[in-house]
């Protein structure tokens, strides 16, 4: 396994949206594994592949407490969405800026698991935020599109501030 380097916003990879995957082989297990560990120690909740520059749709996430309910989730498709909250979320493309954003409640995912069978889950709460999240990820989204245009421009100024304090 590896770390591997986590994108920052506003790089315009973050905006590109990922290919389905057609097969999971050994590249695929390989590329679960090393977001896993890549996830755990930046610390965070979810990845996305988009966040490392791997332009296919996977996703791993884990909202457990103790880090031992590793979900991974291979061309999910969100379906049915209910109910409305808002919450604060972060993001490891954007570290360090949380706000509010408005999500569904309870969403249902179908994805392929990391044996090929194809999966349906109900999720509510934090988990079906991170869904959301991450599969915005594979879609080109990152959270702060989801702000006003000041709050965006802002982010970016800091984000833009943090990169040259760093380099």
């Amino acid at each position: 396994m590896a770390l591997l380097p986590i994108l920052r916003f506003p790089d315009p990879r973050l905006k590109k949206v990922a290919a389905r995957v057609p097969q999971i082989d050994d590249s695929i297990r390989k590329l679960v594994a090393d977001m896993a560990e890549t996830m755990y120690e930046a610390p965070g909740i979810g990845l996305a592949a988009t966040q490392v520059d791997v332009h296919k749709r996977v996703v791993v996430i884990d909202v457990s407490e103790d880090k031992s309910e590793l979900r991974v989730f291979i061309n999910p498709a969100l379906g049915k969405c209910d109910g409305s909250q808002v919450g604060e979320e972060g993001c490891l493309s954007v570290p360090g800026i949380y706000d509010k954003v408005e999500r569904a409640e309870r969403v249902s995912v179908s994805y392929m698991d990391l044996e090929g069978k194809e999966q349906v889950l109900e999720a509510e709460g934090l988990l079906a935020v991170c869904i959301q999240h991450e599969i915005d990820h594979l879609n080109g989204t990152v959270f702060v599109d989801h702000l006003s245009m000041l709050k965006q421009t802002r982010i970016k100024n800091k984000m833009a501030k943090q990169a040259r304090v760093t380099a």
